[in-house]
């Protein structure tokens, strides 16, 4: 696990210095505490003015070939004497940096040696070498695991970048004329003197959509994500991109229940098995959710000692999982810590902000800091239950999918009870899971198509709200194909299978990638944590999107293959819980402790100033949920959470409470 940043660049006046490229290397500190690596690969040997113990090979001439800088700071976990970074092959050709752990490297690092290869070190990292110079491209499809990576290719005088399939490592990168830059994260490339930071009001407008900003956009115009699964080659600097694995959303396989079960038994088991390699202290998050409890237990099969287990729990009982994590922990066996904490907003806000390097308003971010800071004092590694929800249909608005698929099989004439305006009389604000709230909600838009219906649901700031919150001048800043099309283009994916599964693999290639993954590696990398993910093993995704919804979703309930297959390691309440989630009482904060701290800062001129929002129509968000007509708590947060951004990393202040 490490942080990754470099620059090629093929115009001689924009070489990078070593001085400035060490200060890019030096901002992902966090991420790779242990080591840090570069190598400088320059245009011509008069450009060769770098440090002695930074290896600069002189190679051809200023005309032929490019400039190249990589750097990487390093969490040893795998071969921790051996494994340093950047590696290359025998004669100095391919370099390669990674951002991650293959986890099939011990298999493929045999083969390639069956074949002739000859290795170094014991690491993960050296097999993308060897692998690369025998497939070129092709050797994205056999690496298992969770990566972002660069691979210099002096023979063929390219750059190739990539991620892993399901999008748990980011890479971000730039591409100006005669230069392309990429990093782990875009603090790296902001490092960087001299370039433009210039929001875009597109990815503003996404953001206030979807409460993250998805790929190939960032925060600010010039600078990209590459997406889950992308590929990109600079040559002759020109860029040339695409995907190399996309799960098929149509296939749908009838097999029995017993098939099933036994294969997905067999596919997780294996994927906790090659989640457990590490040479670095290694535990497990444990919610006492279904998910997480289902990995520890697979993890104790293994483990020839107990399993190591940390949960947090918080004064609030709607948001305390606690008493289900010591449920979980004492029926498997684990050594179990158990943390409390009163989340303090205004004190981890400023450190989230800077991390997250752009907006990004998934509050769940907050306990997710909390409980990797405190994981992080015992163990390097932790393994998670992340995916089982969007693979197994775990989360509540699946409901509503199924309820709103039954609705649009109804007669036109039924269809329309949603236009009678009835259901304007149910509450819009009060407590979170207030079902005449989530009613009102559900009818709010069932009578829409299915996207535009799902869009309503999860939507922070929907199409209407929107335009009644931006200026006439931000308006006019906005291209006319809106942030909408990134989940609609999924939904057409999807067609053809029932609403339930349409909806769960939609969130798996959009809200997991770009909100989930992204929250888990920033707050956990914050912390020099590694996550792992074995629900997000490529090949027990693949086995779930083939499933059919029947095997996953009975009676209003999600994961009952999981509660089926797993019933040996799953306690009885667990089984039967319901999904609670992993939040914070923003809405009650709001109206509580941090009412004086939201009005203050989103009645502030400066916000104003910047031209994007109406002062009145933020001002009728706060007064409509101090009184408590709305619950306005995710838009107050997502606002915030946009203006502590803009003064770090704009104005160049910092966002104190």
């Amino acid at each position: 696990m490490c942080g990754i940043t470099g620059v090629v660049w093929w115009d001689h006046q924009l070489r990078v210095e070593p001085h400035l490229f060490r200060q890019m290397v030096e901002v992902l500190h966090h991420r790779g505490p242990d080591e840090q690596g570069m190598v400088f690969l320059p245009q011509a040997k008069e450009e060769g003015n770098f440090p002695q113990q930074e290896h600069h090979p002189l190679q051809g001439s200023t005309a032929l070939l490019p400039g190249v800088a990589l750097g990487v700071r390093r969490l040893a976990i795998i071969d921790i004497a051996g494994g340093q970074q950047p590696m290359t092959n025998e004669d100095g050709t391919i370099w390669v940096v990674q951002n991650g752990e293959i986890y099939n490297y011990q298999t493929l690092r045999r083969e390639l040696e069956q074949r002739g290869h000859r290795f170094r070190s014991t690491s993960d990292t050296e097999v993308i070498v060897h692998l690369y110079e025998e497939q070129g491209l092709g050797c994205l499809q056999q690496l298992w695991g969770m990566f972002a990576l660069a691979i210099w290719d002096g023979r063929r005088k390219q750059l190739l970048l990539a991620r892993d399939r399901l999008g748990k490592k980011p890479l971000v990168y730039r591409q100006e004329p005669g230069r392309l830059l990429f990093a782990s994260e875009l603090k790296s490339l902001l490092a960087l003197p001299g370039l433009e930071r210039r929001v875009d009001p597109a990815a503003v407008d996404a953001y206030l959509l979807y409460q993250y900003i998805p790929a190939p956009r960032t925060i600010l115009a010039g600078f990209c994500k590459l997406p889950p699964a992308g590929f990109l080659v600079y040559r002759q600097d020109r860029i040339e991109q695409g995907l190399y694995w996309q799960p098929d959303f149509q296939r749908e396989e009838d097999r029995s229940s017993e098939a099933y079960r036994e294969e997905l038994r067999e596919l997780l088991s294996d994927a906790v098995r090659l989640r457990l390699q590490s040479e670095a202290p290694l535990g497990a998050f444990l919610s006492g959710g279904i998910d997480s409890t289902i990995v520890v237990g697979l993890m104790q099969k293994f483990a020839d000692e107990p399993v190591r287990t940390f949960s947090i729990g918080f004064p609030v009982a709607e948001y305390d999982e606690t008493h289900y994590a010591r449920m979980a922990a004492q029926s498997l066996g684990t050594v179990h810590q158990e943390f409390r904490v009163e989340p303090d907003a205004l004190r981890v806000l400023p450190q989230l902000v800077w991390h997250f390097d752009e907006p990004m308003a998934d509050s769940s971010a907050l306990p997710t800091w909390y409980v990797a800071q405190q994981t992080r004092r015992h163990v390097t590694v932790a393994l998670t239950g992340d995916g089982g929800d969007e693979l197994f249909l775990g989360y509540p608005r699946y409901q509503a999918a199924g309820l709103a698929g039954w609705v649009d099989r109804l007669p036109r004439r039924l269809q329309s009870v949603s236009r009678w305006g009835l259901w304007r009389c149910l509450p819009a604000g009060g407590w979170r899971r207030n079902p005449l709230r989530r009613l009102r909600r559900f009818m709010e838009a069932v009578s829409l198509p299915p996207a535009e219906r799902y869009l309503e649901w999860i939507g922070i700031f929907n199409q209407a709200r929107r335009l009644a919150l931006y200026t006439e001048e931000f308006l006019h800043c906005l291209p006319p194909e809106g942030p909408e099309t990134f989940l609609t283009e999924v939904f057409g994916r999807a067609a053809g299978r029932d609403p339930i599964s349409t909806v769960g693999l939609v969130d798996l290639v959009t809200y997991l990638p770009c909100d989930l993954m992204v929250k888990v590696d920033i707050a956990s990398m914050a912390h020099s944590l590694e996550c792992r993910q074995p629900f997000l093993d490529h090949r027990v995704v693949e086995l779930a999107v083939r499933m059919p919804r029947r095997l996953k979703y009975r009676w209003g309930r999600g994961k009952w293959i999981l509660r089926r297959t797993f019933s040996d390691i799953l306690p009885p309440a667990i089984q039967r819980r319901g999904k609670m989630g992993f939040g914070v009482p923003i809405s009650e904060w709001f109206r509580g402790p941090l009412q004086g701290w939201i009005e203050q800062l989103l009645t502030d001129g400066r916000l104003y100033h910047r031209g994007y929002f109406r002062p009145e129509s933020i001002q009728a968000l706060l007064a409509e949920h101090r009184t408590g007509r709305f619950d306005h708590g995710n838009r107050l947060w997502a606002l915030a959470i946009l203006e502590l951004w803009h003064r770090l990393w704009i104005d160049g202040e910092e966002p104190v409470g």
